[in-house]
């Protein structure tokens, strides 16, 4: 089911940053493992991207991040699904890659 997920990896992300590329990075993991670190303020828990789908801009490109990558990959196949989201990315590795290659010294949440 996740053959329609569009995959982006860190380092094609933090080319869009240094591009000033328009996108959102939207983390969906769970309060406590935010509370830990965090690479936007954009977040939403995965349990409620289905619900809160209309907080999710529609506009630009969204990046979706866990932690590894799994959950991430199975909201955007489930929004892509449920409501026709064409704009939606999943962060191969999640914040765990993210970290490890351009921030290593944070701890991931």
């Amino acid at each position: 089911m996740l053959g329609n997920v569009s995959f982006v990896t860190v380092q094609e992300v933090h080319q869009w940053k240094l591009e000033g590329k328009n996108f959102t990075f939207l983390d969906i993991r769970e309060i406590h493992e935010v509370t830990v670190s965090r690479l936007t303020d954009a977040h939403i828990p995965m349990a409620f991207c289905l619900s809160r789908h209309s907080e999710i801009p529609r506009d630009h490109s969204v990046v979706m991040y866990c932690r590894s990558g799994s959950r991430s990959a199975a909201t955007v196949s489930a929004l892509m699904t449920k409501y026709g989201f064409t704009n939606l990315h999943s962060l191969i590795g999640g914040i765990t890659e993210w970290m490890a290659l351009y921030e290593p010294d944070t701890e991931v949440g």
